[in-house]
């Protein structure tokens, strides 16, 4: 997976999604608001596994911008103001590869947790 280069990303013109093509010829479509709460920031992750927060109520966040960080990621700034995560390019193509089970596991974990979407 650490192997993938982008060849295109395209925010969607409602800024909900992000569609990244990589040059093995996948293309992930990947919505703002998964981005969003699986942002690899410390914010969301922690230091550590237990430090891990479930993040609820981004159903309705946008993507405001996407910048180069290096050549290995990008830094997504949301429209709720979160952009401390940068999103290297395995990232977003394991997130892309592994979208129904990351998302399944999210909205498991809101259920779990008394959170909405």
């Amino acid at each position: 997976m650490s192997d993938v280069w982008p060849t295109e990303l395209r925010v969607s013109a409602d800024k909900r999604q992000l569609t990244v093509t990589f040059d093995n010829g996948a293309r992930h479509a990947l919505t703002a608001e998964m981005l969003r709460v699986m942002s690899p920031s410390a914010e969301v992750q922690g230091h550590s596994p237990e430090q891990r927060k479930t993040v609820g109520g981004k159903k309705d966040v946008g993507i405001m911008k996407v910048e180069p960080v290096g050549n290995y990621a990008v830094r997504i700034t949301f429209d709720d103001m979160h952009a401390t995560g940068i999103f290297t390019w395995s990232y977003l193509n394991e997130l892309g590869i592994q979208k129904d089970e990351k998302w399944a596991a999210y909205l498991a974990e809101l259920e779990q947790k008394g959170l909405s979407r």
